[in-house]
């Protein structure tokens, strides 16, 4: 029997790990306190982080964050099964973890750094 599976291009490792990882950022290497801006396809969302090294933020826009909200920054993905621990990157979708459920926004289009 022959079968042909198809699945998201993000779900596959050859596409994660050939990514060079250029146009983002990881947060664990910037300062406690320091201000993100990032816009998305969607909206714009202000992130504060509390603890960079391990993704605790205050975050305020799109629809499930109309306030400053804590919260835990996930990562980033392409929609598949690979996360990209702790970054921040364009044209992928930032997961941000609320009160035990999963946030996934639409792709970001830009990151703005305040230190």
């Amino acid at each position: 029997m022959n079968e042909t599976m198809s699945c998201r291009r993000g779900a596959l490792l050859d596409t994660w790990s050939g990514h060079d990882w250029q146009d983002g950022v990881q947060v664990e290497s910037l300062d406690d306190l320091c201000n993100l801006t990032v816009c998305t396809e969607n909206s714009t969302y202000e992130i504060t982080l509390i603890a960079a090294h391990s993704g605790e933020v205050l975050v305020r826009g799109g629809r499930f964050f109309e306030e400053l909200t804590p919260a835990r920054l996930a990562g980033s993905s392409l929609g598949g099964s690979f996360l990209k621990v702790r970054g921040i990157y364009v044209g992928f979708n930032m997961e941000i973890n609320l009160d035990g459920r999963s946030i996934i926004t639409s792709r970001v289009r830009s990151i703005s750094i305040k230190i």
